[in-house]
């Protein structure tokens, strides 16, 4: 909260004294001291408080809104007569108005004595307020409990804006809530006044009554009410923690024809081949090579009639509304070529249940449109399942929508095929190597070699190769590093200048070294391993900007600290600060295998349930960082590679 000087202080402290003895003067003076008196005088008829309104005119409205505010701010005035008197004088949909807007002067007025003379004041707002102000400031449930203060009789609006603006929450989070609060009473209150001229007096006595029934029975039990505010702002916030549950089918489907939709407003089309029944009967396995985020949809499409559960990347379960949908969706989390005993249980869980457990090995999306290689310790899990094992193999999904890209491409076809790939009693005789050769070897895509058995597909985007330079590092031209850029479908050297350009089939036009970006790819691959080979000393190092998943929630990641990364032989290290301390972290290679990346973004891994995100200072160096880690795991560890690990 910003500091006042002492002037500044004298300043406000006095316009606000002027400004209350204006107020003062204007409700007490002429006739507005009639309608004023109004709201204390119960022989007053409704044909004198009309005549009264009527003489004021639009100073009615403001002397109504003004007493409003007046009652916000001076707890000890009671809301109820203003609002009934502006029901009864002004109909519902004015009085409602009128109350509100002096709420908000009143509320907004609040905010402004907090941040003037903090806490000074708070006795004068909440010392009837039985919460535990320093456990509800901690907690992200703060927005719940303040709306659910408002459902609590005998507190005054101001003590609640009190309450609310000691929590330091931004100004427009502040008035919003407060307001949503107070609609309820506002309309109650309101709504009475109206009544009494629109209904009969039979009517509003009952309404009356019942709400009276209802305020005692709360105020009884507001001790209690208190504690389980206190008990919910003390619970813990959201957690990426998840036990897999089955998916909500209702939602599933309204999720599915939303998507539907809006793919192919996007022009993909999808040719769906299904060799198996058209449900499957689990315990089964489904394993899905990984070109794009599309694919989720196109799996979703031929596994809808089955009751499945998807393993996705813990990344996304993060952010608690996203991690939320997810849960409905049936999926639950898993880190990424790192050990994690909760996703194998729920795994196991899913499968000991007799449902459909669907998966993508691969475990990251493809960089260049081919197969990325899978982890040797999933074939030990597939023969230790010991149930059928399907696969989807998807082709012409990464050219709809490639990792690198930059919006959906028109045109686009994407073709699924579901088929049974083993059955328990080969999964039995088989070792985890076969088991591993025969998924590798239905899985395997390449999408240009694909692309060339289809010459009617023609791609449309005019941002079709932008994006690009955040996959292509080097220049094979002059054999600079990070120089790469690209406009519409144009790719460029900062150095060279123009180099060539993607036609509507990904193919390099004009005389290029390169067919298609997947060779260049392919290239620059080859050159960091030679690289690597010729220097037994090989690093890689850079500045990054270090991020952890968000215990909020609110975001996937959240800021943790900046420091120094360094990729060798022995593995990865990390120098600098995490949450306020300087730390040293090392991750050994063997534990390593891959690091992910974000192509643009960033590189990252797991370590439990924990993710490193880390952010380099040249966000283009993001793939340079997954292929170094990817060759030095494989030629360190060659010999184990095939080998299957203990657990998924």
């Amino acid at each position: 909260m910003r500091k006042n000087s002492t002037l500044e202080k004298i300043y406000i402290s006095a316009a606000l004294i002027v400004g209350l003895i204006l107020l003062l003067a204007f409700l007490f003076t002429g006739d507005n001291f009639e309608l004023t008196k109004a709201l204390f005088d119960a022989r007053i008829t409704k044909d004198e408080l009309w005549e009264t309104t009527s003489r004021l005119g639009m100073g009615s409205y403001a002397a109504v809104a003004l007493l409003s505010m007046l009652q916000t701010v001076c707890p000890f005035l009671p809301a109820e007569p203003i609002q009934v008197l502006a029901g009864i004088a002004f109909g519902f949909p004015i009085g409602f108005a009128c109350c509100a807007a002096g709420f908000f002067m009143g509320c907004s007025l609040i905010f402004l004595l907090y941040k003037l003379y903090g806490n000074r004041v708070r006795n004068y707002f909440i010392t009837n307020l039985q919460l535990d102000l320093d456990t509800i400031s901690k907690s992200n449930r703060i927005t719940l409990i303040i709306l659910l203060l408002y459902f609590m009789p005998a507190i005054p609006y101001g003590m609640i804006c009190f309450f609310a603006a000691s929590m330091d929450i931004k100004y427009h989070k502040y008035v919003s809530v407060n307001l949503l609060g107070a609609v309820p009473s506002l309309c109650i209150g309101v709504g009475l006044g109206h009544m009494t001229i629109a209904s009969s007096w039979a009517l509003s006595l009952c309404v009356f009554v019942l709400l009276a029934i209802l305020l005692v029975v709360i105020f009884r039990k507001k001790d209690r009410i208190f504690s389980k505010l206190n008990h919910l702002a003390a619970k813990p916030g959201y957690s990426v923690k998840t036990t897999v549950r089955k998916s909500n089918r209702l939602f599933l489907i309204l999720m599915y024809n939303a998507a539907k939709l809006y793919f192919f407003l996007c022009g993909i089309r999808v040719q769906m081949i299904n060799h198996c029944e058209k449900k499957l009967q689990g315990p089964c396995i489904v394993l899905c090579n990984h070109g794009s985020f599309v694919d989720f949809f196109f799996a979703a499409k031929l596994l809808r009639r089955s009751d499945f559960n998807f393993v996705t990347a813990r990344l996304y379960f993060y952010h608690k509304w996203l991690g939320s949908l997810l849960k409905l969706l049936g999926c639950f989390p898993k880190s990424m070529f790192a050990t994690d005993l909760e996703s194998t249980k729920n795994c196991m869980r899913v499968l000991q249940e007799g449902r459909v457990l669907a998966m993508m090995p691969e475990a990251r999306l493809s960089t260049a449109g081919q197969f990325e290689d899978i982890q040797g310790r999933t074939y030990s899990f597939l023969k230790k399942a010991g149930v059928p094992v399907y696969t989807i193999r998807f082709q012409g999904d990464y050219f709809a929508d490639p990792k690198w890209g930059k919006g959906f491409r028109r045109g686009s076809v994407v073709e699924a095929e579901l088929d049974i790939l083993l059955q328990p009693h080969e999964l039995k005789a088989l070792s985890a190597e076969q088991i591993g050769n025969a998924v590798e070897q239905r899985l395997y895509y390449d999408e240009f070699a694909w692309l060339k058995t289809r010459p009617h597909i023609r791609y449309r985007s005019r941002r079709l190769a932008e994006g690009l330079e955040n996959i292509l590092s080097l220049c094979p031209v002059c054999g600079s590093r990070y120089t790469i850029g690209t406009k519409g479908r144009s790719i460029f050297c900062e150095h060279c200048g123009p180099l060539t350009q993607l036609d509507d089939r990904y193919s390099f036009t004009g005389p290029f070294r390169f067919e298609n970006f997947a060779q260049w790819y392919e290239w620059q691959k080859q050159q960091l391993l030679q690289q690597i080979e010729n220097d037994p000393g090989f690093c890689l190092q850079t500045p990054v900007q270090l991020r952890h998943g968000d215990p909020t929630g609110k975001n996937l990641t959240c800021h943790a600290g900046d420091g120094m990364c360094i990729l060798n032989r022995s593995g990865l290290l990390y120098t600098g600060t995490r949450n306020g301390e300087q730390c040293s972290i090392h991750f050994p290679l063997e534990q390593i295998y891959r690091l992910l990346f974000g192509a643009g973004e960033n590189f990252e891994l797991y370590q439990g349930g924990q993710i490193f995100y880390f952010v380099p200072q040249e966000k283009r160096s993001a793939v340079d960082w997954y292929i170094a880690s990817a060759l030095l795991y494989d030629l360190e560890f060659e010999k184990e590679k095939s080998k299957a690990g203990n657990c998924y």
